[in-house]
């Protein structure tokens, strides 16, 4: 820099220290990185270098992805970078590719790219990069959870960039469209590193009391996914609800859905706290594992929700038989 002075050379944006430019660069948009990455080969490789993309990716997506989703385009890249394997495992003509598991009827698709030509060339070599802007397009459709009315589906999610929203699709019977106009407080990281046909096996079952809040697995039959429903942890019938409640010494527990009257036979269930396996209850369907909230801002979440579903008449969601797997 004081030769650049001595010779009164204009100065360079690359005559800076290191740091400095890091610091400017790192206040720049991602649009903007990408236009400074134009200007010489020096600061591409720099704007295109993981360390500012990470923060980019965890200012705007870390709200909605987690680990499954690196996971899932660490796949993509991977596939791209193979080209001879890309072309065996495209889906449809226009080059769509989807990372699935398990066997029919428990296949479980886990992401979806729209169009595998975006990691062509070096884009397959910018993880980050190429992760944000794929996210951002909403051509790489993510594993994520979706609230919608008190219950959870593990679903598909898209972003709208013209809405600020998101789509989703979930598996039930095929691929079904969940909704669209999501907002950013509908769509949350999955909680469990599991997929969604597997019973979550419950670690909290001796400890709950009532009160306390729950989410429990529920589906309609064994060929369908679960889903999550909120749920209280209720009293047993015989109890007095007082000092001398002995309710969590009980084998069973009663799990309330107080978004149904009283009155209602959807209201109140009974499981074994004993049974670590799927249990058939009479008002229908198969209840797995049991999830307790300890996280204020979850159970802040579902108690906003259950003050909208209470303006509604509630309808228990019945999943319809499983049917052959339909690509997007």
């Amino acid at each position: 820099m004081e030769n650049n002075i001595k010779k009164k050379r204009p100065m360079c944006l690359l005559d800076l220290p290191e740091s400095t430019l890091d610091f400017i660069l790192k206040l720049l948009s991602p649009i903007d990185l990408c236009k400074m990455s134009k200007v010489c080969v020096s600061l591409k490789g720099r704007c295109q270098s993981d360390d500012f993309w990470k923060t980019n990716i965890k200012e705007k997506w870390g709200r909605v992805i987690g680990e499954a989703v690196y996971k899932e385009w660490e796949w993509h890249i991977t596939i791209a970078k193979q080209g001879n394997l890309l072309n065996q495992r495209t889906n449809n003509q226009i080059g769509s590719l989807g990372s699935f598991n398990g066997v029919w009827p428990n296949l479980h698709l886990r992401s979806y790219l729209e169009d595998h030509k975006v990691l062509n060339g070096q884009r397959s070599n910018n993880f980050f990069m190429s992760l944000y802007f794929s996210l951002d397009s909403g051509i790489f459709w993510f594993p994520a959870q979706v609230y919608k009315g008190l219950m959870v589906h593990n679903a598909l999610v898209s972003y709208d960039s013209q809405s600020d929203t998101f789509q989703a699709r979930y598996q039930s019977g095929g691929w079904r469209c969940l909704g669209k106009n999501i907002e950013w407080d509908m769509v949350r990281i999955p909680t469990l590193d599991s997929p969604p046909y597997a019973m979550h096996i419950s670690d909290c079952l001796d400890d709950l009391k009532p009160e306390d809040h729950i989410e429990v697995q529920w589906r309609g039959n064994t060929q369908c996914p679960y889903d999550w429903w909120y749920a209280v942890i209720g009293h047993l019938d015989a109890c007095q609800k007082g000092i001398y409640c002995q309710c969590h010494c009980s084998e069973t527990l009663i799990v309330e859905f107080r978004q149904y009257p009283e009155t209602s036979g959807m209201r109140r269930i009974r499981l074994s706290r004993k049974k670590y396996e799927e249990q058939a209850e009479r008002t229908g369907g198969f209840y797995g594992g049991i999830r307790k909230l300890h996280n204020e801002d979850e159970i802040e979440t579902w108690k906003n929700l259950f003050s909208r579903q209470v303006q509604i008449s509630p309808v228990l969601y019945m999943p319809p038989v499983a049917a052959p797997v339909q690509f997007f």
